[in-house]
């Protein structure tokens, strides 16, 4: 049978994304993990328990890594991929000194940790939509990954909130939050709670930079949604229109 071939971005061909089809579902439940691991992230955590968040985080990354067709553009001399690679080990070994107990950094250090995870989280969204828009067919696997995508639209939408609080503690009321939560939990479930439009109002935004965002996040979750409806739909009517015309084919021996 004749492969096809869309026109790319680089090398992402419908082959390419075959390729890695079989990392989909383990890169899911690589995205959900951290979620997972959100409650165990408390500052009174044992030990143990403390290690749930970080190791959930790293995990992800590496998936991301495994799952995600390489880029194959370039920013100037700075060639893509070499850019997610980096984001990626400064991610994951960022983890470990901003959300375990004991390690009191400078607010610079830490908001640039935390503006590394939102820029990773913000490309692996960015490379699924390409992905989804590049493949030829659907099946269970890119759906999986469609909902990874959503998931991290909420993950980067916390990380870039926590970053905004941290920058300004008046970005957000908080609401009734216990001492030993930690602001990312917070502003995660604020996250999911926004894109999901449930609107609990438990936590609200409380400058004009978190009304802002605010709107920011409700367009971009819709968008995606729309998007992802649309893109997986004409796959599936292309997918299934083509797959009628060969067994047409077939039949008549033409």
């Amino acid at each position: 049978m004749t492969r096809h071939v869309l026109p790319t971005s680089g090398s992402l061909t419908a082959e390419a994304i075959e390729a890695r089809e079989n990392q989909f579902p383990l890169f899911l439940l690589s995205v959900v993990a951290p979620l997972a691991a959100l409650p165990f992230a408390a500052v009174d955590s044992g030990g143990v328990a403390r290690l749930a968040l970080p190791l959930a985080t790293d995990l992800l990354f590496l998936q991301s890594i495994r799952a995600m067709p390489r880029w194959q553009g370039r920013l100037g001399q700075v060639s893509i991929q070499g850019l997610y690679n980096v984001l990626a080990i400064a991610g994951a070994v960022s983890i470990w000194f901003t959300d375990l107990p004991g390690h009191q950094l400078p607010s610079v250090i830490r908001i640039l940790f935390g503006l590394v995870r939102a820029l990773f989280y913000g490309m692996t969204a960015i490379r699924i939509v390409q992905v989804l828009a590049q493949s030829l067919r659907v099946n269970g696997r890119l759906l999986g990954l469609g909902a990874a995508g959503y998931v991290h639209l909420g993950l980067t939408a916390g990380q870039l909130a926590t970053l905004m609080q941290w920058i300004d503690d008046d970005s957000f009321r908080l609401g009734v939050m216990s001492g030993s939560e930690e602001l990312l939990t917070r502003l995660s479930y604020f996250a999911f709670v926004t894109i999901g439009t449930l609107g609990y109002g438990d936590v609200v935004p409380a400058s004009p930079m978190g009304e802002t965002f605010v709107v920011l996040l409700s367009i971009s979750s819709t968008l995606y949604v729309s998007l992802l409806i649309g893109l997986l739909l004409g796959r599936y009517i292309s997918f299934r229109s083509r797959q009628s015309l060969l067994e047409r084919k077939e039949l008549f021996g033409k």
